[in-house]
């Protein structure tokens, strides 16, 4: 899938979000990366064991931190989604765009504080967030 495909799937996600989360949006900046580095792994934590296993991450939410609250337009939060490895573990087209939305809602949740405990009980819902009759499918 092209970059431009992926990322179009991530501003998908976003504008398909209720009008109450996506309020609470603003200062947040959403950035699609190819895949996170080596040292990027080893600063959010993991081991040079699971770095070499092929452990990695499919999204990654970086907290605003130590900035006044006049400066927090020019330093907003950033969430960062990886495209390579969601395309490797997901292959099949329809499943990996369910696999991007769960990743953009996941770390979209650790902005309001939910941690990845929290989170275990959307692990196996692909859009926990959708309402009632927004599927034309339905």
């Amino acid at each position: 899938m092209s970059m431009k495909k992926f990322c179009a799937i991530v501003r998908e996600t976003v504008r398909s979000l209720p009008a109450e989360i996506r309020q609470h949006l603003r200062n947040i900046v959403i950035d699609v990366e190819e895949e996170p580095s080596e040292e990027f792994l080893r600063e959010a934590g993991f081991t040079e064991e699971e770095i070499a296993a092929g452990e990695t991450l499919y999204g990654y939410f970086q907290p605003l931190e130590g900035v006044a609250a006049a400066d927090m337009l020019e330093h907003p939060s950033r969430i960062i989604i990886f495209k390579r490895p969601l395309e490797e573990d997901f292959p099949d087209p329809d499943q990996l765009r369910i696999e991007i939305r769960k990743t953009v809602i996941h770390e979209i949740a650790h902005h309001f504080g939910w941690t990845d405990r929290d989170l275990e009980r959307f692990d196996n819902n692909p859009d926990p967030f959708k309402e009632k009759g927004q599927n034309p499918e339905e």
